[in-house]
């Protein structure tokens, strides 16, 4: 199927406007606009290394864990071994970011692209190549934001010495750090160091459904090494402790303070950054009115959300989990328990959907117990339509209270959020625009109650490799038509809406224009 570009469509657009046609005006009562939010606020999208750079094992790239796992038969039997060969279309794709009007980019390092054997001698072409990307995000008026990691560790760590299991990766992971802020601090703002660690470790350690694929019987899938009861924990504990031992480093090595400005000379480098940390945020609702039910999703919210903020704000876990895990989930000292509290400039949140959880005692003995175990509940999803997230945005907005009520008010970046459908289905991605207007909409509305939310970044730019499912769904703003060898890229109606907003345009003054089984977006104004 031919599909065409975005120069001759909005060409296609001036002609059938003069033609008498159906205009359908789309999505949502209520009518915002990007001028609504306030000044600092920005607006982009987001992809992450392996998902969309491919030449996996080209210019001196060593295999991730994501690499193995893929090449294991996960993510849907598919890799990222080519993907979007975005390592080689960066420029192209940069020059799509800058035409749909991006503000901001959000991508992650391929640590093993950069520093092949996970510490140790820097990669020439890895090092240029990020230079390279850096500078033609920045020379397009493209602020990039940078996440150092996003599920894709040096597998040769983790032969070595179990990479996040173990407390030596606090170290490398530091060294890897500063080599970013070294080489490219004097241009990147806003560094995230870890991905949604929460899921990182449910996924990779309790259920073994995502890289390194850990876990034990019976809390996991086709269990073959690893413990679910203790490892989950582990990974974030070390995780905790490698972020802060990063944001200590940037903060007296590279972060200008005011009085800085007459001791310039005594710092290798002056910067002006921010160093964050990315949780997923899933928001619980009680099933039922039934008070078991409503504690339930409580401590659910705590287990899934409080477990990464509560360090941050108070220096320790939720009581709660604490109580459940016993001596299954690790202990801050009195010094680490300093050093990570207080240690996120702000917070990076994935967020998707809601989920109805009801109250579900746990039979199994508490020594033995995994996290969701000790969580004591069971979740469902809303009805999904053709597989895909049911739009409940109030989930977000309250998501978001209660990070303002709960701690702190802490900074918050929106940075993945976005609707999933068949990759190979249509360009006339109209759910995917009803579920981001609802979505933006409910951040405007958490900002008009005090939210310290100061960006939103749409999932995903590209259609790029998923984690579960390959290449069988997509999030991305973009087709990419893996069936060409040159890999084309093609903008789907929500690309265009997207365009039409950040231009300024109202949400609601986007209109459709249908032409036979063509809809093709215009604006009224």
């Amino acid at each position: 199927m031919m599909f065409q570009n975005m120069q001759s469509s909005f060409c296609f657009l001036l002609l059938v406007a003069a033609i008498q046609c159906l205009l359908v005006i789309v999505f949502g009562k209520d009518n915002y606009s990007r001028g609504d939010f306030p000044p600092g606020f920005i607006f982009g999208a987001g992809t992450s290394a392996y998902q969309v750079e491919g030449a996996a094992f080209e210019d001196g790239r060593t295999p991730s864990i994501w690499d193995t796992f893929a090449h294991a038969g996960f993510s849907g039997g598919a890799s990222g071994d080519i993907a979007c060969d975005l390592y080689r279309k960066y420029k192209d794709d940069v020059q799509l970011m800058a035409d749909t009007g991006l503000e901001a980019y959000r991508f992650s390092i391929s640590w093993s692209r950069l520093i092949p054997d996970g510490r140790g001698p820097i990669n020439p072409k890895g090092l240029q190549f990020y230079n390279n990307y850096i500078d033609e995000l920045i020379s397009h008026g493209i602020q990039p934001h940078v996440t150092l990691f996003h599920s894709d560790l040096p597998q040769t760590l983790e032969d070595e010495y179990g990479g996040w299991l173990s407390r030596k990766i606090v170290k490398d992971f530091t060294e890897y750090a500063e080599v970013c802020f070294k080489e490219f601090g004097d241009r990147v703002m806003y560094w995230t160091t870890i991905n949604e660690a929460n899921i990182y470790a449910l996924g990779g350690y309790d259920y073994g459904f995502t890289p390194p694929g850990r876990c034990s019987p019976p809390f996991g899938v086709n269990c073959s090494r690893g413990n679910s009861s203790t490892e989950p924990y582990m990974v974030v504990h070390n995780m905790l402790l490698a972020h802060s031992s990063v944001t200590k480093l940037y903060r007296r090595n590279y972060k200008v303070r005011l009085k800085d400005f007459t001791e310039e000379a005594n710092y290798p480098s002056t910067q002006r950054g921010f160093v964050g940390f990315s949780i997923y945020g899933l928001w619980c609702v009680p099933y039922s009115n039934a008070t078991a039910d409503v504690v339930a999703a409580q401590r659910t919210n705590e287990f899934y959300t409080g477990w990464i903020m509560n360090p941050f704000i108070f220096g320790d876990y939720p009581s709660v989990m604490k109580k459940a895990a016993g001596t299954r989930i690790p202990t801050f000292t009195k010094y680490e328990a300093k050093l990570v509290k207080g240690s996120a400039d702000f917070i990076g949140l994935n967020h998707y959907t809601t989920v109805f959880v009801k109250y579900k005692p746990s039979s199994i003995e508490k020594h033995s117990r995994d996290f969701g175990a000790d969580v004591e509940a069971e979740y469902s999803l809303a009805a999904l339509k053709a597989d895909q997230y049911p739009v409940i945005p109030s989930g977000l907005y309250e998501l978001l209270e209660y990070l303002k009520e709960a701690y702190s008010n802490l900074p918050i970046y929106i940075q993945e959020n976005g609707q999933k459908t068949p990759r190979n289905g249509t360009l006339n991605d109209t759910s995917r625009i009803e579920y981001l207007h609802a979505y933006i909409g409910s951040v405007l509305d958490a900002i008009r109650n005090g939210s310290d939310t100061r960006g939103y970044f749409a999932w995903s730019f590209l259609d790029g490799l998923e984690l579960l499912a390959g290449y069988v769904s997509g999030y991305g703003f973009y087709y990419v038509d893996l069936d060409d060898k040159e890999l084309r890229r093609y903008p789907k109606l929500s690309a265009y809406w997207y365009a039409n907003f950040l231009k300024g345009k109202n949400s609601t003054n986007s209109t459709i224009l249908q032409v036979g089984n063509k809809l093709i977006p215009i604006n009224k104004s």
